[in-house]
């Protein structure tokens, strides 16, 4: 166990706990530096004749390159971090886990998105389980609940957030923040400037390459670039392969490539036969504001301040789905009328939250308009409508529909 850094708890932890009981493989994947190893091993401290495998020392790498076989046998829990270094432990540990299928077997982590990744072999379906680890959540570093899913499905347009003292200005601090463990420990803006700066050139000289063989990694660093201008817009390949000088295949490779490496996500286009008008383009969301502020160089206009808190909203929305008791998915919505919806999360039985960003203090009936639309095609279907905002007051604006302040994202608790 690493000493001497305080250690900030993930709810992720439980999740891998209880899949260690069922199940005999569990990969916890995730961007580098939102602390996937340290919290394997803080797993691993709970279990005992466990051993930990680090394939960031060529030594180590080295001995699993050589004998793959040899190296992951063990009568406990294994961990094997920055799996992906070493494809071919894949196809050892699945001849193991389908001769002696027993759970807890592994603990795997990985910078990449394994089953994207050409190296990889093979899938371990029915043998194993994804735990996807995000940046800190807002409630992860105040220590709050992080309920907002649970009780906007529990409680519709009746949930209700206590009023903090959180104004504009403090919402776009804690965006241009972020929450890669090291940048949230850095007190400075500057000091948060050099994490990034070092970061970003880590994952195009290692990360990227990695992943697929690119000779022109400027035009990745440039890709980036262009996206954090645009952020809270649609994914437009063809507009940024003109801007770029390059073509819009090459354009689509680049963004599956940040994508397997979980720098930015895809969220798909919602629709239903009922909002035929729909478009289906996915809208780009970065995984970490503080990335996306770094990379805008400081740039501050009411597009790009919009779009940073639209991106740091549908970011905290994201973490919570991956341990919320809701099971459900995040699209967005636009369609050739103009109207628009930040943000819909659908839950299995299709019942739906709308979600609309405000950077304001303030809230205006029109700012309902994408989601009163939605109403009336959905009808009872739309749970809630929220408009979330930057100022402090809960209130309704309508049957079902209502603003609350940014915070209850993280403030709420679950049902």
């Amino acid at each position: 166990m690493r000493q001497g850094i305080e250690y900030t708890p993930r709810r992720a932890t439980e999740l891998v706990c209880d899949a260690l009981q069922d199940t005999r493989v569990i990969v916890i994947s995730g961007a580098r530096q939102v602390g996937k190893s340290t919290l394997a091993e803080r797993v691993l401290d709970q279990v005992t004749n466990s051993v930990a495998r680090f394939l960031d020392d060529p030594a180590v790498r080295a001995a699993a390159i050589d004998d793959p076989v040899r190296f992951i046998r063990h009568d406990g829990l294994m961990l094997i971090d920055e799996v992906q270094r070493v494809p071919d432990l894949w196809l050892a540990i699945k001849h193991l886990v389908d001769r002696e299928p027993r759970p807890g077997r592994f603990l795997l982590t990985g910078s990449a998105r394994l089953l994207a990744l050409r190296s990889i072999p093979d899938a371990l379906p029915g043998r194993s389980e994804t735990i996807e680890l995000w940046p800190l959540s807002q409630g992860e570093i105040d220590d709050e609940p992080d309920g907002f899913v649970d009780a906007a499905f529990d409680l519709g347009s009746d949930l209700r957030a206590e009023p903090r003292e959180f104004r504009r200005k403090d919402y776009l601090s804690r965006a241009i923040r972020g929450g890669y463990p090291e940048a949230v420990r850095r007190d400075t803006p500057r000091r948060r400037h050099r994490f990034f700066e070092g970061y970003l050139s880590d994952m195009i000289s290692r990360d990227v390459k990695q992943v697929a063989d690119i000779e022109r990694t400027d035009d990745m660093r440039r890709l980036l670039a262009l996206l954090a201008a645009q952020i809270g817009g649609l994914l437009n390949l063809s507009r940024l392969g003109s801007e770029l000088s390059i073509s819009t295949p090459t354009v689509r490779k680049y963004v599956e490539i940040l994508e397997t490496i979980y720098l930015i996500r895809l969220i798909p286009a919602w629709s239903a036969n009922t909002t035929t008008r729909a478009v289906a383009t996915p809208k780009m969301l970065f995984v970490d504001t503080g990335l996306a502020g770094y990379l805008s160089a400081g740039a501050v206009s009411d597009s790009l301040t919009g779009g940073l808190l639209e991106n740091f909203v549908l970011g905290e929305i994201s973490r919570q789905l991956t341990w919320s008791q809701t099971s459900a998915r995040l699209y967005h919505y636009r369609d050739r009328d103009q109207y628009e919806v930040d943000g819909i999360i659908e839950n299995n039985a299709g019942e739906i939250i709308g979600i609309e960003v405000k950077a304001s203090e303030t809230v205006r009936s029109e700012d309902f308009r994408g989601l009163r639309l939605l109403q009336r095609k959905l009808g009872s279907r739309l749970r809630a409508g929220f408009v979330l905002y930057c100022g402090q007051d809960s209130l309704s604006f309508g049957d079902g529909l209502s603003c609350l302040p940014i915070s209850a994202l993280w403030t709420t608790g679950s049902k």
